[in-house]
C-alpha cells in the first residue's frame, strides 16, 4: 500500500435516511495519514451524515449510503460492521458527547479499549496516556459522568475514543456549548496527538476560525454537496468563509454560498 493513498477516502457518496431524504450528494473528499481535515457549514448542512457515512454508523438512524464509495487504506468498507472499523483503527466522537451518565469517568474510558482487549498493562498504560492529555480526567476518574461538567464530558468522549488506539478520530462538533477556554485545552489535546503521535482527524465543526487554524484541508458543505475545498491556510484567507458560516452581520447577504460566489461543484 502505497503511502500516497489517503487513509479515508469517500467517492462521490450520497446518502438517503428512510429511503427517501437525500442527505449527501455525491461527496468526495480524503484524509490523507497524519493530516487534519475540516468540514465546514452550517447546521444541516451534511457534516454529522458525513462522519457517519465513514463510520458506519448511519443504520442506527435508518440511514445508508446507495451510492459512491467508502474507502480505508484504499480498501472499500461500506459493508464492514462499525466494530470492525473500530478494531481497524477508525473511532468516532459523536456530537452531544454521549456519555454514559452513571459510570464513572474512568468507567466511560475503559469501555473504550473493549473492542482491542489489551493486556492488563495495556490498558493501565493507555489510561495514563489519555489522563496525561487531559489531566482534569484524572482528578474526577471517580465521579459520575453525568455529573462533571460540559467540557469534561468532551473530553472523556474522545479520550474513550483514544483508548481504542485509532488511526483516524471521526470528530463531530467538539467546541458546541463550551467556554472558549475549555475549547482551547480540547485543540491543544488534538494538536499534539495529531503531531506527536500521527493520529489523523476529520473533524466536523461551526467555529470555523478554530477548525482553520487545527486543519490542513478543508471542505465546505452546503445542502449535503461540497461546494469548496482547498488547503486551510487558502480558505482562512478568505472573508466570505467566517461571513457565511458564522452568520455575518446586520444585513449580510444570506443568499447560499454556492449561489452568491457561483463557485463550482467538487466534484464536478
Amino acid at each position: 500500500m502505497s503511502q500516497a493513498t489517503p487513509l479515508l477516502e469517500l467517492r462521490d457518496v450520497a446518502v438517503r435516511y428512510d429511503g427517501v431524504i437525500t442527505a449527501l450528494r455525491g461527496v468526495s473528499l480524503a484524509v490523507p495519514r497524519g493530516a487534519i481535515v475540516a468540514l465546514l457549514g452550517a447546521n444541516g448542512a451534511g457534516k454529522s451524515t458525513t462522519l457517519k457515512a465513514a463510520s458506519r454508523l448511519l443504520g442506527a438512524e435508518r440511514g445508508e449510503v446507495v451510492a459512491g464509495q467508502v474507502l480505508l487504506d484504499g480498501e472499500p468498507v461500506e459493508r464492514v460492521p462499525p466494530h470492525r472499523l473500530v478494531a481497524r483503527g477508525v473511532a468516532q466522537v459523536l456530537e452531544g458527547r454521549r456519555c454514559f451518565a452513571h459510570l464513572s469517568v474512568e468507567e466511560n474510558l475503559l469501555i473504550g479499549a473493549f473492542v482491542r482487549r489489551p493486556s492488563r498493562g495495556a490498558l493501565a498504560t493507555a489510561l495514563e496516556q489519555v489522563y496525561e492529555r487531559f489531566p482534569r480526567l484524572k482528578a474526577r476518574r471517580r465521579s459520575a459522568a453525568g455529573l462533571t461538567s460540559g467540557g469534561e464530558q468532551q473530553m472523556v468522549a474522545i479520550g474513550r475514543a483514544l483508548m481504542a488506539a485509532p488511526r483516524l478520530v471521526l470528530l463531530d462538533e467538539p467546541s458546541m456549548g463550551l467556554a472558549p477556554r475549555i475549547v482551547e485545552e480540547i485543540f491543544a489535546g488534538v494538536r499534539e496527538l495529531n503531531r506527536r503521535d500521527g493520529v489523523s482527524f476529520l473533524l466536523a465543526e461551526q467555529n470555523a476560525v478554530i477548525a482553520l487554524r487545527e486543519a490542513h484541508h478543508a471542505a465546505v458543505l452546503e445542502g449535503g454537496r461540497i461546494v469548496l475545498q482547498d488547503s486551510a491556510a487558502a480558505l482562512a484567507a478568505r472573508d466570505d468563509i467566517q461571513h457565511f458560516y458564522l452568520g455575518g452581520g446586520a444585513g449580510a447577504d444570506r443568499r447560499p454560498f454556492i449561489d452568491a460566489h457561483r463557485v463550482r461543484v467538487f466534484p464536478a
